[in-house]
This record gives structure tokens, C-alpha cells and sequence, in this order.
């Protein structure tokens, strides 16, 4: 069998990936690609235990020749397992009757696949689940109790419940204080919900930025090969049922494998409405950068938003929305409607040859959330 000089001088990079370390740039990109991996900020934070955050070995995994999709699903399951993230996976804050309910999707570009799952119960690594949707059936979603039949017709163990003493003790702290039980009138109810939420963000209980959970992670390799993935606990204290954008392609992951790929985090309701991923993935394939393909979906929610509940007293999103893009080239951004949240400035993870870093996201509100 013959190959060319540069079928040879691609194989022998990647296979010798595994050797180089950080800090040295790769020997070949491919016709301009640059291998990088994109996710919300606690794909840098989160370790369980181990030596490696998320982006960082999905980074490591492609350079070493690894599937995109397997890399970047074993680099949440990193977060999904920690106990001590309370947005996704095991310890995930639950929904408002206690119970631990899970969303995840994935797409694979090569393979023009994808699969997922919604409000699945028992399983700490629903991205794994989505995976094999995608691998062993002719469906791209699965829910529910059927969903939990699936993964443990599929060899996953099922567990009685995956709350940790810290989000048992959180809903416990948020039930008390709301009663969820007595229902009131549904303006009645948005409100004493909302105020107790905020009491509990205020006091320290909750991270405001883990209110809405989730991580998105997207890589592409040396051969401009996209994937990603998408998995979270979803809303805290959710009505029982209710699916947010993570599952839903087009909503809270959506890729192109001859463009790029977008996922995101923060209001899912948000952004399902505008399939913000998909506008986003669009934008780019019209030529734009990842950044201004980003800031087009921004646009769309804020001018969507104009429920007076959802609104701060100047008329903007009293919500975040944070969006992960990166297109096959190896151009990423990191946006948000924005910069700040309580203080604190909003980032997203990335790695390169250069290493696992946390950036700041580029905004499209000027000033912070506070509330």
C-alpha cells in the first residue's frame, strides 16, 4: 500500500502525540487545524480525585490518536463523577422531590450521529448512556424510566439514588424553606421559589453559577474531525420531569462536522427556544468567527426575552447563557450575555498545546449579574 508525504507525515504525528508534553506546539496541523478542546469552566476545575481535569484528558486522548467523542465523553466523566461538583452527574443537585435526574447528548461530525438522554435516574455518567444510543440504536433521545431501562439493559449499574450528603442537605435546606408540596398559583409559586433560591445563593448555600449546572465539552483534532458532548443535573430543585436544553440537539449542542460545533450552559429554557446552538453552528458555516457566530445567538435571546419575570429593572436577561464554540480550523470562543456573575468574572476552560487554561468570556451586555 503506498500514501502520500502527507497521509505519512499526519499518521506519524498523531502516533507520536502521546510523547510530546505541553508547551511544544504540534509537529503537523493539517491543512491549518490546530487540536483544541473547549468546555464550560468546570471542565478546568474538577479533578475527582485524580491528577487531570476534563479538557485536559480530552486534550491528551486526541492528541494520542484517541476518537474526539471518546475524548471528550472521558473528559466529563471526570465532572460527572466528582462529588463535589453539584451541577452534573453523581451529587447533582436534584429536582424538587430530591431525586436525581440527568440529561446528556452527544454528536459525533465524522459520523454524522448523535445521541442522547433525558430526566434518567440511577446512572452517574449519562454521557456514557447517550454514547450508546447513539452506537446501539436507530434513536437520537431516550427518557425517562425507559431510559433507565436502556442503560441497564446496556450493563450500566443502576443506582437508588445519587444525591451526596451535600445535595441531599441543600434540598433538604430548600424544601424547608419552600414547601414545595403546597402548590401555589403559578406567579405565586415562580416567586417564593426564585426568593428562596436567591436567600440560599446569598448565604452561600448555592453557587450562583451552578444553579443551572451542566458542562459542554467540544474537541477537534489534527484531521479537523469535531464532536462534543453535553451533560448536566439540570435545573436545581426543577419540577420533576422537566428537560432543559442538554439533551435537545440543536438546543444545547449542535455541531457541523464540515463546520464546528456549539454547546452551552446556563438558562436552558433560553435557549431552547431560539436553538441557539444551531444558529450558532449556521452563523459560522456563513463564514463568521466563533465569537461574532456566538454573539448573533446572544442577540436573538435578548431580544426574545421579554417576559417581565426574566427581566432585571433595566429591561435586560436576569439570566446567563454561556456558549462554547469552536470551528474545524481550531478557532474557539467562549461568550456570554455576561462578563460578570455576582462579581465574579464568567470563563470558560480551554486546552491547546499550551496547556489547560481558564479564559475570560467575551460579553454581550456591558456590566454584570447580580441578581
Amino acid at each position: 500500500m503506498t500514501i502520500t508525504r502527507r497521509e505519512f507525515i499526519v499518521t506519524t504525528a498523531v502516533a507520536g502525540a502521546a510523547a510530546r508534553t505541553f508547551g511544544q506546539a504540534p509537529a503537523v496541523i493539517r491543512s491549518g487545524v490546530r487540536p483544541v478542546v473547549v468546555s464550560s469552566a468546570n471542565g478546568n476545575r474538577f479533578k475527582n480525585g485524580g491528577t487531570v481535569t476534563a479538557v485536559e484528558k480530552a486534550f491528551s486522548m486526541i492528541m494520542s490518536g484517541s476518537d474526539v467523542l471518546d475524548a471528550v465523553i472521558a473528559g466529563v466523566n471526570i465532572v460527572e463523577l466528582d462529588p463535589e461538583d453539584d451541577s452534573v452527574g453523581y451529587g447533582g443537585l436534584p429536582n424538587a422531590e430530591g431525586v436525581v435526574q440527568l440529561d446528556s447528548s452527544c454528536m459525533h461530525g465524522p459520523k454524522r450521529r448523535a445521541g442522547g438522554v433525558a430526566a434518567i435516574e440511577g446512572v452517574r455518567t449519562p454521557s456514557l448512556v447517550a454514547k450508546a444510543v447513539m452506537d446501539n440504536t436507530d434513536h437520537q433521545l431516550i427518557v425517562g424510566k425507559g431510559a433507565q431501562d436502556f442503560a441497564r439493559n446496556m450493563g450500566f449499574n443502576i443506582e437508588a439514588d445519587l444525591n451526596t450528603p451535600n445535595s441531599r442537605a441543600k434540598w433538604l435546606e430548600w424544601k424547608r424553606r419552600i414547601d414545595p408540596d403546597h402548590y401555589l398559583d403559578p406567579a405565586k409559586r415562580d416567586e417564593a421559589s426564585r426568593k428562596v433560591t436567591l436567600e440560599m445563593m446569598r448565604e452561600g448555600l448555592l453557587d450562583p453559577g451552578h444553579v443551572y449546572g451542566t458542562i459542554n465539552c467540544d474537541g477537534v483534532n489534527a484531521k479537523g474531525e469535531v464532536c462534543g458532548v453535553t451533560t448536566t443535573s439540570g435545573l436545581s430543585f426543577k419540577i420533576p420531569g422537566r428537560v432543559g436544553d442538554s439533551p435537545i440537539l440543536g438546543a444545547g449542542l449542535w455541531l457541523d462536522g464540515d463546520v464546528g460545533a456549539a454547546g452551552s450552559t446556563g438558562r436552558g429554557e433560553a435557549n431552547l427556544y431560539n436553538l441557539s446552538s444551531h444558529l450558532i453552528v449556521e452563523e459560522m458555516r456563513r463564514g463568521r468567527h466563533p465569537k461574532d457566530a456566538a454573539m448573533e445567538a446572544l442577540r436573538r435571546i435578548e431580544a426574545n426575552t421579554v417576559e417581565k419575570r426574566l427581566l432585571t429593572d433595566k429591561g435586560l436577561p436576569n439570566f446567563y447563557v454561556t456558549f462554547y464554540v469552536l470551528d474545524r480550523s481550531g478557532r474557539y470562543a467562549g461568550a456570554d450575555l455576561y462578563g460578570t456573575l455576582k462579581g465574579k468574572p464568567r470563563q470558560f476552560a480551554v486546552c491547546t498545546e499550551n496547556g489547560p487554561e481558564l479564559v475570560n468570556v467575551e460579553a454581550l451586555l456591558e456590566g454584570g449579574l447580580d441578581s
